[in-house]
């Protein structure tokens, strides 16, 4: 037989301990699922954003991203899904004058703040000076990552209208562009003039 330990506990007590109560939870079965609780929290809540200076009304579960209530209930799709984890930039909007990666604030926070997307940027079929200065600098290639480009540039720009070259690539090192047209992104940033101050 199995010497007892210090407590008086040997490892076969332990064992057939172990053994007789799997035992009885086999003989019981599972619960019956009439028995099974109904999951905790709430669903839908009624939130409004304002995007882009009007107030949109929506119904939205408190775990919906900002990202997903523009794109699947707003159909704003300017801000786009690329990494959905904060780091790419693909995302980017602005929300009380600060970017912030949309993938990465929930919707049901933003109530109260002023949201901008590279969709409320022009006037009409009149670009940004933001926008004007990438399509004048070709600063895109595939176009996916320029929306996070162009609202993180007219940010910086409207903080500082005369940003150097290292303050522009240290605003904008939030985004990533796959196509590697970085350069000509720093250019459009430094050439765009007429940014008001947001």
């Amino acid at each position: 037989m199995a010497p007892k330990d210090d407590f008086g506990f040997s490892r076969r007590d332990f064992l057939k301990t172990v053994g007789v109560g799997g035992i009885a939870a086999g003989v019981a079965g599972p619960p019956e699922a009439g028995a099974q609780t109904a999951a905790v929290g709430p669903g839908a809540v009624p939130i409004t954003l304002t995007i882009n200076g009007k107030a949109h009304r929506l119904e939205v579960e408190p775990r919906v991203t900002l990202l997903d209530a523009m794109r699947n209930r707003l159909n704003m799709t300017g801000a786009k899904r690329v990494c959905d984890r904060g780091a790419c930039g693909a995302c980017t909007v602005i929300v009380d004058g600060r970017t912030i990666y949309a993938c990465s604030a929930l919707a049901i926070e933003m109530q109260g703040k002023n949201i901008r997307t590279v969709e409320g940027l022009s006037e009409g079929t009149v670009l940004h000076p933001v926008q004007q200065a990438f399509c004048e600098h070709d600063a895109l290639m595939c176009g996916f990552c320029t929306p996070g480009f162009v609202t993180a540039t007219v940010a910086l720009l409207e903080r500082n209208p005369n940003p150097t070259a290292e303050e522009a690539r240290k605003a904008l090192d939030g985004n990533i562009c796959r196509c590697g047209t970085y350069s000509r992104v720093l250019e459009a940033a430094l050439s765009a003039k007429g940014v008001k101050r947001g």
